[in-house]
């Protein structure tokens, strides 16, 4: 196994274990202006990934993730299955073929799931959704990663805009999903998947190994995670 597929493996692992850890809290977040189910549909569909783990294919860290999409998109339920399912699959073909991924594929990555989210929901930044944390945070990881931070402190950038951008999604009015329906009376509240990408972003970057698995053979800027 490479450090890479290694690495990839590590940042799928702790955002499924997370999301089981957060099931109530997400859901209860969702319950607000939602229906309720996103914490659980997401723990169910990642509870799927953690079951078959040892069975997922692992020709390289692309193809790994486009396993895991197809798991997410067929077990998660809702809108999150699609959306979710699109972005890891997304993350995966940028990433198919290589055995060792740099910063740069890192971030291409993190780009075309965005680009991925928006084209299959039809929304973008502004629409409050995990668009208004997902965006702002691969925006401070690219610019800290682009200016020489090594991997945990971009992280802790990254984690950091996310939290602020999900926290501020309370000003917004839903412009998508089921929150949409139910107008201006959304505002006030956070948006469930903003805060979600919020939460797993803080737990990249606490448990983040140090020190960096990846400083061995390849500098911090050469070469990063999924």
């Amino acid at each position: 196994m490479t450090r890479s597929q290694d690495t990839t493996e590590f940042v799928v692992r702790s955002i499924a274990e997370e999301a089981l850890d957060n099931e109530k809290y997400f859901g209860e977040l969702d319950s607000v202006v939602g229906d309720g189910d996103f914490g659980y549909s997401l723990a169910r569909g990642f509870e799927v990934v953690l079951s078959g783990w040892d069975d997922v294919d692992r020709t390289d860290p692309g193809v790994f993730l486009s396993k895991i999409a197809m798991v997410i998109t067929s077990t998660i339920g809702g809108t999150s299955g699609p959306l979710w399912g699109t972005a890891f699959l997304r993350a995966g073909t940028q990433l198919k073929g290589l055995d060792e991924i740099t910063t740069v594929n890192t971030v291409a990555a993190l780009r075309a799931a965005i680009e991925g989210i928006k084209h299959r929901g039809k929304s973008d930044v502004g629409d409050k959704t995990l668009l208004d944390a997902l965006v702002p945070a691969a925006d401070a990881l690219e610019s800290a990663l682009e200016g020489g931070d090594d991997t945990k402190m971009a992280l802790d950038k990254m984690a950091l805009a996310a939290r602020d951008a999900a926290e501020a999604t309370s000003t917004l009015q839903a412009r998508r999903g089921r929150a949409s329906y139910t107008g201006e009376r959304s505002i006030g509240s956070p948006d469930a998947g903003a805060i979600a990408i919020a939460v797993l972003a803080e737990r990249l970057a606490r448990t983040w190994p140090a020190p960096d698995p990846l400083s061995a053979t390849h500098s911090d800027n050469d070469v990063e995670t999924a």
